[in-house]
């Protein structure tokens, strides 16, 4: 039995920086630069020591047209990476299998961050429910073949707003608490470039809900075409500074944390966002 835990969080008031180790040949992000277990645990050791609060490992890439691999190949990827972690400092499993969920809370991840806040998997929300542990519930319309033609919106912030409440409440029935659900906008999942801009913008409209808001929009591809003219585009790995600014606008508006690749880049922003919010800061 998983013992029980609270939410993680950040250090001094800020919000919870959560590294990204990515165990998969196919990230969007790194193109499989963490795949295997050794380079996994050196890059999560790094993330620590940059300042990182959690390390969140996951085994499949949830990037548009991704394939999902098998559940033996995904336990297979995040078992000894999150055993090896779990040694060294707070970890979730990014996963939406709870067999997967199950095997890394018992090798010692103690938040489950599901990007289908546990529609994939109808075993997800019960497991969660018996192992008393944190859950991210991402808004999600899909597995990553066919979200983005589920990307249509009256309003969307308004539409993610409703359906997550619908979730949560969902959950609560099923026996998690809401003092153990994060909301996660879901960044880049069934949402156009201007989808995402607008929740970005809106985004203090989330955190009314009252619930702890994680902001993911580390590297995504709005961040890569800001700026840049039609057809344009940076690659991920030139995306940080761009990501750099959203975790400190997502500072702002409250957010309960954020999830990046760069956690150096992370704790500038939030540095720089202390200071413009400290009285009287200056040097």
């Amino acid at each position: 039995m998983t013992r029980a835990v609270g939410l993680p969080t950040g250090r001094a008031g800020r919000p919870v920086v959560m590294g990204v180790v990515n165990v998969t040949p196919d990230s969007f992000s790194d193109g499989g630069a963490w795949f295997h277990p050794s380079d996994a645990l050196e890059h999560g050791r790094a993330l620590l020591a940059q300042g990182a609060d959690v390390l969140d490992v996951g085994g499949e890439s949830t990037r548009p047209g991704a394939e999902r691999p098998s559940e033996a190949e995904e336990l297979r990827r995040v078992l000894p990476v999150v055993e090896a972690l779990a040694a060294l400092g707070p970890v979730s499993v990014d996963t939406m299998r709870s067999a997967v969920a199950a095997a890394a809370l018992d090798a010692g991840a103690t938040l489950v961050n599901d990007v289908s806040g546990g529609l994939a998997d109808p075993e997800m929300v019960p497991l969660v429910a018996e192992r008393e542990v944190p859950l991210v519930v991402m808004h999600w319309r899909g597995h990553s073949t066919s979200m983005q033609s589920r990307a249509v919106y009256d309003d969307v912030v308004a539409d993610v707003r409703r359906e997550l409440a619908e979730r949560v409440e969902a959950i609560e029935a099923a026996g998690v608490p809401r003092s153990r659900l994060v909301l996660d906008p879901g960044f880049g999942f069934a949402k156009t470039a201007a989808h995402n801009w607008e929740v970005l913008r809106r985004l203090g409209e989330l955190v009314d809900l009252g619930l702890p808001v994680l902001v993911g929009t580390s590297r995504k591809g709005f961040l890569g075409r800001v700026g840049r003219a039609a057809g344009a585009e940076r690659a991920p790995l030139e995306r940080d500074v761009a990501t750099a600014v959203t975790t400190a606008y997502a500072a702002g508006c409250g957010a309960w944390g954020v999830r990046v690749h760069d956690v150096v880049a992370a704790m500038d922003a939030l540095d720089v966002a202390d200071a413009l919010m400290a009285d009287g800061a200056r040097e």
